[in-house]
């Protein structure tokens, strides 16, 4: 009898220590959340505005016109080709081929959650993506439709078109009309939302996230990434001088005289001030930065941290913080990247 309780006090005592474990770990879990809830915040479930209301009429025109090639001037080129929604609303070059042929001058930033971003473009002339969707038709290299009226001739001449662009906007005496193709393309561009393990995490399901990620997680707001990485989309929302303590181009690599805001302006102030980029499936989105002049994310995260905070991050801090980078990642769903059947 004596043996057999001193059995039973052993295995109840070996259970003391993973207990504890748990609890410093659940207690752990709990601090990173309350600390990353201060900065993140999951994404919405929808991003309409009262601007532009949708339904799905229009999110279906809005997809037809982002996969139409005829929105170029000689047919080579869709909204698709440098915002590939196969391929994470990005074409992974360093610059994009234009429907001429020629290479534009900025890297092609993804069209997934860019409708809840404060800005567009990396000089942030456009705020919304109805603003944004209707400036590569016309631009030279880009689409190079060389005027709106020049646009609405062509698609009015698709009987298709004539017949949705009819229903989704019946009360206009013109439907077929330039900013109405922005605003269908608008309207699927704000479907474009990718809410990750992340999201669950932030939600209170802090299994969502193994230890290496939220390791990483915790190493991302230490480092002060979060000055610029905020919000829902982790950046997406202000404008901030790339090379904050440092010139980046040695670190980079970068030759192409691109001047940021200032190329805009014309102002020596807003030199190297760019749009903050959201975060969100960055580990597929690569080249990197404006210029696409780094392929690599760790590389990335290297850079940023000695630029912008002066930090000399080791090779284990930095493999750490991409590890949390990669909790970000949504899988595209077969029928959001699928060509419309009817094109």
């Amino acid at each position: 009898m004596l043996a057999i309780s001193v059995g039973m006090v052993a295995c109840s005592g070996s259970h003391q220590p993973a207990e504890q474990d748990n609890a410093k770990n659940l207690a752990a879990d709990k601090e990173l959340l309350t600390k990353a809830q201060t900065f993140f915040q999951a994404l919405p479930s929808t991003a309409e505005v009262l601007e532009n209301p949708m339904s799905p009429e229009k999110i279906a025109l809005g997809k037809l016109l982002y996969f139409d090639t005829r929105l170029s001037a000689t047919g080579n080129n869709s909204c698709n080709s440098c915002h590939n929604l196969s391929t994470f609303g990005v074409d992974n070059k360093a610059f994009s081929t234009g429907d001429a042929g020629k290479l534009g001058g900025r890297n092609s930033p993804t069209s997934f959650n860019a409708a809840i971003h404060s800005m567009q473009f990396w000089d942030g002339r456009a705020k919304t993506v109805e603003e944004q969707a209707g400036m590569p038709i016309l631009n030279p290299v880009e689409m190079a439709i060389p005027n709106e009226a020049a646009l609405e001739k062509k698609l009015a001449a698709v009987p298709m078109y004539v017949e949705k662009f009819k229903k989704v906007f019946p009360v206009d005496k013109n439907p077929i009309s330039f900013k109405n193709v922005a605003l269908a393309i608008g309207a699927f561009e704000r479907t474009l939302l990718t809410p990750s393990r992340f999201d669950k995490f932030l939600g209170g399901e802090t299994t969502a996230m193994n230890a290496e990620e939220k390791a990483g997680l915790s190493l991302f707001m230490e480092t002060g990434c979060t000055t610029c990485h905020s919000g829902p989309s982790l950046g997406g929302t202000m404008m901030m001088k790339f090379g904050v303590n440092t010139d980046y181009r040695p670190l980079t690599g970068s030759t192409n005289g691109d001047n940021g805001l200032m190329d805009l302006t014309k102002k020596e102030s807003d030199k190297d001030i760019f749009k903050v980029c959201g975060l969100r499936n960055v580990e597929k989105t690569s080249p990197y930065f404006h210029d696409g002049s780094v392929k690599s994310l760790n590389d990335a995260v290297r850079i940023m941290a000695k630029t912008q905070n002066n930090k000399d991050l080791n090779p284990e801090q930095v493999t750490s913080i991409v590890k949390f980078l990669g909790a970000l990642t949504h899988d595209i769903p077969d029928d959001v990247k699928a060509k419309p059947v009817e094109l």
